[in-house]
């Protein structure tokens, strides 16, 4: 992706982008220097300067009476934005109160693709407390080894723990349950062929639970705290009446 698409996704204008970017190359320079390395005019670019001045990205100094702007280093685009992620997450609970108002219908989301898959999978990592999985290999075919590696990482590293009962396999057993301890997962296994589901079903949340088929590379959130329940005694139920896996 190049860098003017990036700094766009993080807010800022195309003439924002464009030029910060070239104040950041030229290190410092007058509002014709920077318009001329932004391709954009100059009384546009001098106004442009003044918001990102707003913004806390360009800083203006005076040498042998000539105004330079000078760019502010790229850190700062890192620190404002985790300055903004600390006051999101600190309102979030209100937020949530505010969408999960009681009595309404259920929601249901639909993603297509191994991309939409990979949505489904991050949602669940937006909850603490942990989740629920009737879990299926067959997934890691259709999102790639690699980056189940890294989603594992991402949930071990938020202390997310998992439960997950899953059709024994050689994948399930030796890779999976061997590092249950590491990975901040408890397993038990059923029979494959006696029980050969291939959907992943995951509890999450306060009243959230997602299908996901590899089959047919589609996933679906439900939203909805009488399914999420449900489904949940049923997991429950069935994980009281399977046996611990003995170690090797």
């Amino acid at each position: 992706m190049e860098l003017k698409d990036i700094l766009e996704q993080l807010g800022l204008s195309p003439y924002e982008a464009s030029v910060y970017l070239a104040t950041l190359e030229i290190g410092s320079g007058t509002t014709i220097q920077i318009a001329k390395k932004a391709v954009i005019k100059r009384t546009t670019c001098y106004d442009v300067l003044t918001d990102l001045k707003n913004k806390g990205l360009i800083f203006e100094s005076t040498k042998e009476k000539k105004r330079l702007f000078i760019a502010e280093d790229p850190e700062k685009l890192k620190k404002d934005l985790e300055r903004k992620e600390a006051v999101f997450l600190e309102a979030l609970p209100q937020f949530r109160s505010l969408y999960n108002i009681s009595g309404v219908k259920p929601k249901i989301r639909f993603y297509e693709g191994a991309e939409g898959i990979k949505e489904v999978y991050l949602d669940t990592l937006r909850y603490s407390g942990g989740f629920l999985a009737f879990g299926s290999e067959d997934v890691v075919k259709v999102v790639g080894q690699d980056w189940m590696d890294t989603f594992i990482k991402k949930r071990i590293k938020k202390g997310i723990r998992v439960r997950a009962i899953l059709p024994k396999t050689n994948y399930t057993e030796e890779i999976l349950h061997e590092n249950d301890q590491k990975e901040l997962r408890s397993t038990k296994l059923i029979d494959k062929n006696k029980y050969p589901f291939s959907i992943e079903i995951d509890i999450y949340g306060h009243s959230k639970i997602s299908l996901i088929s590899a089959k047919e590379t589609l996933a679906i959130i439900i939203e909805s705290s009488e399914i999420h329940n449900t489904v949940k005694l049923i997991f429950e139920a069935l994980w009281d009446n399977l046996p611990e896996i003995k170690l090797k």
